[in-house]
Order: C-alpha cells, then sequence, then structure tokens
C-alpha cells in the first residue's frame, strides 16, 4: 500500500459508517490539537533514521496460512492468565506485541527464542513509551525483534529501542482527518520519498492506538491470514472507579456529571459482551477504539479472519469470531 492511500479497506458503505460522527470530536481535541507539534518535531528529528532505514514493507510474508497473535494490554491479559498459557503452547505463528505488553511478554517467557517470528509496535509520539524497552529483558533479546514504528514516535524511544539491538522498521501512521496538501499524513509522506523510499512508506489504519494497528499490520503487512487478539479490551472492568474511567487513566480532566443522566450512560455506557458473558464499561475514548476496530474489521478483506480470544472487553459482532485461548492453541498441539 503506497503513503497516499488511507488503507486498503474498501470504503463502500455499510451499517457501520456512522460509528465515529460524535466521538471524532473528543478524538480530535483531547488528541490530534494536542499532539501535532509532537507529530512534526519527532518526525523531524527521526527523518535521517527513517531515510536510512528499512521500511516495514521488508518484512512481508508469503505463507497463505499464516498465523499472527496480537498482544495487547488490557486487564483480561492477566486476569486470564493469557501470557502464561501462550508461553507454553506449541503456537508457530506470528507474534505481535503492543509496547506496553513487550516486557510483560518476555518476562513470561513468550520470547523469540520460543517463537521466532517476534515483532513490537509502537505508534504514539509520547517520550513516555520509552519506559516500555527500559528493561535488561529487552536487552538480552533485542536483536531477535523486529521494531515496526511509526515516523512520528519520540526519538528518544528509537534510541532506547536501538540500542537494545531491536532492528526500526518505519512506517506512516495516519492520524489526521485533513484531506490534501495540508494533511501531516501527505506532507510527511512527500519529504519522506523527497531522499529515499521513493515508492513510499506503507500508510496504516491506527484507529487512535496501537492495538488496532497491531492488527492492522498482522494482515496487511505481515500477510496473516488468522489474526488472533488477547489483551485487547478497549473497554475499563466493571470494578474499575469512576475517576478512572471518567478520566481514561488520568488522561483526561474530571468532570462532574450526574451518573443517572441519559447524557452520562451515552458517554459511558455498561457494555454486555454475550460471546464471554461479561460487562465493561467505555469512555469516548474506547467508544472510538473499539468502533474503529469493529469497523475495520468488518471491511477486512474476506479471507481474513479475526479471532478475539480477549475473553473480556467490547470486541464482537460481525465478523469477530470469539472463542477462549486455550481453544485456539489447541490447533499447535
Amino acid at each position: 500500500m503506497s503513503d497516499t492511500e488511507e488503507s486498503s479497506i474498501p470504503n463502500e458503505i455499510t451499517k457501520h459508517d456512522n460509528v465515529k460522527s460524535g466521538l471524532e470530536n473528543v478524538i480530535e481535541e483531547n488528541f490530534y490539537m494536542q499532539h501535532y507539534d509532537d507529530w512534526v518535531k519527532n518526525f523531524a528529528l527521526n527523518l535521517n533514521d527513517i531515510w536510512n532505514e528499512s521500511s516495514v514493507k521488508v518484512l512481508s510474508q508469503n505463507q497463505s496460512k499464516q498465523s499472527a497473535i496480537v498482544i495487547g494490554a488490557g486487564p483480561s491479559l492477566q486476569k486470564n492468565s493469557h501470557l502464561e498459557k501462550l508461553s507454553n503452547s506449541n503456537y508457530q505463528g506470528s507474534i505481535i506485541c503492543t509496547d506496553r505488553s513487550l516486557i510483560p511478554a518476555l518476562k513470561a517467557g513468550i520470547t523469540p527464542d520460543k517463537f521466532s517470528k517476534f515483532y513490537v509496535v509502537t505508534i504514539d509520539p509520547s517520550i513516555i513509551l520509552k519506559k516500555f524497552y527500559d528493561d535488561d529483558i529487552v536487552n538480552e533479546y533485542g536483536t531477535k525483534i523486529n521494531g515496526l514504528f511509526s515516523t512520528v514516535i519520540h526519538p528518544h524511544v528509537v534510541k532506547r529501542a536501538r540500542d537494545s539491538g531491536i532492528k526500526i522498521h518505519w512506517m506512516h501512521a495516519l492520524f489526521d482527518y485533513h484531506e490534501g496538501k495540508k494533511s501531516f499524513n501527505q506532507i510527511s509522506a512527500l519529504i519522506t520519498r523527497a531522499k529515499n523510499h521513493e515508492n513510499g512508506l506503507p500508510a496504516i489504519q491506527t484507529g487512535g492506538n496501537v492495538g488496532t494497528s497491531s492488527w492492522f499490520l498482522g494482515w496487511n503487512i505481515l500477510n496473516c491470514k488468522t489474526i488472533t487478539l488477547i489483551g485487547i479490551n478497549h473497554g475499563w472492568e466493571d470494578t474499575d472507579s469512576w475517576e478512572t474511567i471518567m478520566t481514561h487513566n488520568g488522561m483526561c480532566k474530571m468532570v462532574e456529571m450526574d451518573k443517572n443522566s441519559e447524557s452520562f450512560k451515552k458517554l459511558f455506557p455498561r457494555i454486555y459482551n454475550p460471546d464471554f458473558d461479561c460487562y465493561c464499561i467505555l469512555d469516548p475514548i474506547f467508544q472510538y477504539y473499539s468502533a474503529g476496530l469493529k469497523e475495520f474489521i468488518f471491511r477486512s478483506p474476506e479471507e481474513i479472519e479475526t479471532i478475539n480470544a480477549t475473553e473480556g472487553g467490547c470486541i464482537f459482532g460481525d465478523r469477530i469470531k470469539s472463542m477462549k485461548l486455550e481453544k485456539f492453541l489447541t490447533k499447535f498441539d
């Protein structure tokens, strides 16, 4: 996919097309407006490395039946002991770690020594993400890990990953919604092609988060036909405090609201997941994340199978097959 394309997902009108309307305003206010300057600065500081290092395109595989497990960092990961179960399995496909889950996964025994096709994904521009690579166990296995990095992540994060031995591969992450020459996506793509990568870097759908990005990379870049999700809750546990939920764990300002009002219930709905017989609570950000991922899954090519083995959260519906992780892993016994 070229860096001028938004994705290879068809743009046909479907019943999912209205999911983002009001929620996009929340995301734009909380993320786009806050981070635009960071994108520009980080991209500029990364540019020489982008020009001289590999594109994620080189990671494309040809195995038509290849599978991947995306490891998110949701509460279900620990609750269901999924890292331990995966570590003790005979799974033979790709491992795609979101950055936050990298250290816990390695410490649980999910290492590139056992799972040779091992990837880690980072898309966010914050320097805080450096801590997700700052551990001796990352240094131990770094030379055997492929990093799939967006061009706008903080240079200190890139340096820490590179110092551990992780092989850096670059991509554009589609963040903004502006069209034409005013789009940061368009400007950064043109600059990238000015000196190297003359055919452009792939531009991937993010859905605003690294979990959705990892799902997209699994089939669109790594050519995996089955993508299994664990730790992708995109929702809060029923037992989480309202302060945690209403501030997205401190990322947003706390606003006093009548919890019995209809507007509150729309902003923070309690969702029943019939596939796993459980509840979760969504804030506006998780509503946006989950709606985006569900839409992308619905629009993905028919031959792509998405299995949700999270055993929690709110990812269920059209073209999503839910099952327990143990059941999925039995096919590799």
